[in-house]
């Protein structure tokens, strides 16, 4: 069975709305500055902290992708957004990440590193795994 965590863009987070795209350019920040730390310690920290690579879903959906595993431990995460309707008639975007199936603890404990960055970078709300919510928006 998957599991599910999911990072809500509500009304104090740094933006209301995402695309695939900008999320892709999260991930490639991301990569960025681990390959920087990396470098600075002069160790492959980029590779240890995104054993992953970004690859498009196979149908051509533009809502969702996947961060196919490149070392052993590693397998898969699937990334995708969209909106949900709010009481208030209002939209609230989010953006949910899956551990399918087949999914090793070393997808978890990335999925929850990345899901907890996500939450930072865009000042939101964050409902983990194991369901409990984090707020990183100011209140």
């Amino acid at each position: 069975m998957s599991n599910h965590a999911f990072i809500k863009l509500v009304s104090r987070s740094k933006q209301q709305t995402i695309t695939l795209d900008e999320l892709k350019d999260i991930f490639t920040y991301y990569k960025t500055i681990t390959s920087k730390t990396g470098d600075q310690l002069a160790w492959g920290y980029g590779q240890a902290a995104f054993p992953y690579e970004i690859t498009p879903s196979p149908d051509g959906d533009e809502h969702w992708f996947y961060l196919k595993g490149t070392v052993p431990g590693y397998k898969y995460i699937v990334l995708g957004v969209g909106t949900e309707q709010t009481d208030t008639d209002s939209q609230t975007a989010y953006i949910q990440v899956t551990l399918p199936e087949g999914a090793t603890h070393g997808d978890k404990g990335k999925a929850n590193e990345f899901v907890k960055f996500l939450g930072k970078k865009l000042e939101a709300e964050v409902q983990l795994f194991n369901e409990r919510t984090m707020y990183f928006y100011k209140r």
